[in-house]
């Protein structure tokens, strides 16, 4: 779950990780006691959106008086910020965080993650901070400096000295980052998080560091235990379709092509779309039901495809183990009469009870392909496209 500039900057405060103080704008009159709030020079309205390049998008605005700094509030709120990670779709901007302008002598970039090869949390970090750093990361990766943690001591005192005599800092602010990537360290682990990042972690005028920006994104399968963390939520940052699957507990991407994916396991998943692209087709989405799926989720997983409008046709690649074939042969045709499905549907069923499910299938009527294999599935799927185009 991924958290909003001023929410991850709310916990980075808990944590006390030092950020500059802020206004969150919901409404043009959040801004009348701002002279109280953030006196200063100038401010800086941060659009609040779930997507990274929002500076180069124009969703940062810097405003050098309070006039401008309305004008830039009612441009923004209310509207919708694309970025290169949002797609000419955007999304909306419900919210701003207002900030002061402060006086920068050097940007830097720091991270946590964590790293599957080592399956460890590693930090991450770069002089070369900002808004390019994707570019540095890229072409010059040696610029980017990682200190892996050990999970039983946790972060060591001399990762952090290591890291800021790499960084260039002096001696009074290799203290003050040892003291923020501590801090950094604990969020990450008490709120079990899956990346945290500071782009760009400042040096002031005055020779302090401080954390410019947040972004701060959650394990889902962890925030059972975070029910505070779970009303950050920003539903309205999602894809409807992703976010009516997460109620029914269907593992649910929309992607961009016109074969519909229902599948039991990420793997199997993964598996079925490169097929599909293997034969010539594009698959529509990514659709895990999950081991022990009942007839009623795969009903709603058929809703949830034919919800594209994209869609052209449907393959459901079944390999009953946990959860038995004949049920999933009942769940399809119940989603047949609920969802009326128009268009043309390819079954491919394989383990527990997978002779009755067939049975099922084949005396009910509904017109259905039926095949062997996966590679017969992939194949039949996108014929059936084509014919339909």
């Amino acid at each position: 779950m991924n958290l909003h500039e001023y929410q991850s900057k709310a916990l980075f405060r808990r944590f006390g990780i030092p950020v500059p103080a802020s206004v969150v704008v919901r409404e043009p009159g959040d801004l009348d006691s701002l002279r109280d709030s953030l006196p200063g020079e100038g401010w800086v309205a941060k659009a609040q959106v779930h997507a990274g390049g929002r500076g180069k998008a124009g969703g940062v605005r810097v405003a050098r008086d309070e006039s401008a700094l309305r004008k830039a509030v009612g441009d923004l709120l209310g509207g919708t910020l694309s970025t290169h990670q949002t797609g000419s779709r955007g999304l909306p901007i419900n919210v701003l965080l207002v900030e002061s302008l402060t006086g920068i002598r050097h940007e830097y970039y720091l991270s946590m993650l964590v790293d599957r090869a080592t399956r460890r949390v590693t930090v991450m970090a770069s002089a070369a901070g900002g808004m390019d750093i994707e570019a540095v990361a890229a072409q010059s990766p040696e610029r980017i400096l990682t200190e892996a943690v050990d999970p039983v001591t946790g972060l060591s005192d001399f990762q952090s000295r290591k890291l800021g005599f790499a960084l260039g800092l002096d001696r009074s602010q290799i203290g003050s980052l040892g003291r923020i990537l501590t801090a950094l360290y604990r969020l990450f682990r008490e709120c079990d998080a899956s990346l945290v990042e500071v782009n760009p972690l400042v040096v002031t005028d005055a020779g302090e560091l401080l954390a410019l920006d947040a972004k701060v994104n959650l394990d889902d399968n962890a925030l059972y235990r975070h029910p505070d963390l779970l009303e950050m939520r920003d539903i309205s940052q999602e894809d409807p379709a992703e976010a009516e699957a997460t109620e029914h507990d269907l593992n649910y991407i929309r992607l961009d092509g016109s074969i519909g994916c229902m599948v039991n396991g990420a793997g199997l998943a993964m598996a079925t779309m490169d097929l599909i692209k293997l034969h010539g087709g594009e698959p529509a989405n990514f659709l895990d039901v999950g081991g022990g799926t009942t007839a009623e989720r795969v009903a709603e997983a058929f809703k949830l495809i034919l919800s594209d409008a994209n869609v052209r046709a449907i393959l459901v690649n079944i390999f009953g183990g946990i959860v038995r074939c004949d049920l999933i042969a009942e769940g399809i045709l119940k989603a047949v009469e609920e969802a009326h499905v128009a268009v043309p549907l390819v079954v491919r069923l394989e383990g527990t009870n997978v002779e009755l499910g067939r049975k099922l299938l084949a005396e009910s009527g509904v017109d259905v392909i039926a095949a062997d294999g996966l590679t017969d599935a992939a194949r039949k799927v996108v014929a059936a496209v084509g014919e339909a185009s």
